[in-house]
């Protein structure tokens, strides 16, 4: 059993779980720091604290949904297709670059919005994260709970500090959009097999 554990197809498809997470790990951690840093001080460690839970449970959820989702034809070709998109997106955002005017409007009156907004800043921005992890992992459910677990460990403690790998050293972004890229194009693959082949 040890042996079938490092066989070549899982261990790529472990390195591709570890680029994805690398490349789309940052933005949520980002967005929860943003929110937290409009409260004063004694509140800011309570939002940073249920943001990251919220996120967190959000994010099993997600991933479990996702994985179920994608067992199902037509639905692969869509998520690739997605994907896609999302490799064009990060490229203009990481490779290029490319400054988007921040769209997250917080709201500093009230704890239960500042949750609300990291919350649901949190299930837009977590999809591509999700989509690649369980596109890559496929039927492979322990890589799958390891993806799970390593994005929710570098959103919540290394997001910052991989934001700043990624400006300084381009390769790893290339490789994570690479990475994104071949998830997608065996998604959309596999169910152009099976419906049109």
């Amino acid at each position: 059993m040890p042996i079938d554990l490092f066989s070549p197809e899982q261990l790529t498809i472990l390195t591709q779980i570890i680029l994805i997470d690398l490349v789309l790990a940052g933005d949520n951690a980002i967005i929860i720091g943003m929110v937290a840093s409009k409260f004063p001080l004694e509140q800011r460690k309570k939002i940073i604290f249920w943001g990251i839970g919220g996120a967190v449970i959000l994010r099993i959820i997600l991933t479990l949904l996702t994985a179920y989702l994608l067992q199902i034809t037509g639905l692969r070709l869509f998520g690739g297709l997605l994907l896609i998109y999302i490799v064009y997106r990060l490229y203009t955002d990481v490779i290029k670059g490319v400054v988007h005017e921040d769209k997250i409007k917080v709201d500093n009156s009230n704890f239960l919005k500042a949750i609300w907004t990291i919350l649901l800043a949190d299930f837009t921005m977590s999809l591509d994260n999700v989509l690649g992890v369980a596109g890559a992992a496929g039927d492979h459910y322990g890589l799958l709970v390891f993806g799970l677990i390593l994005s929710i460990i570098l959103m919540a403690t290394a997001a910052t500090l991989i934001s700043n790998w990624i400006k300084k050293y381009k390769w790893i972004a290339w490789a994570g959009l690479l990475a994104i890229l071949l998830v997608a194009i065996e998604l959309i693959y596999t169910d152009i097999k099976i419906l049109f082949l």
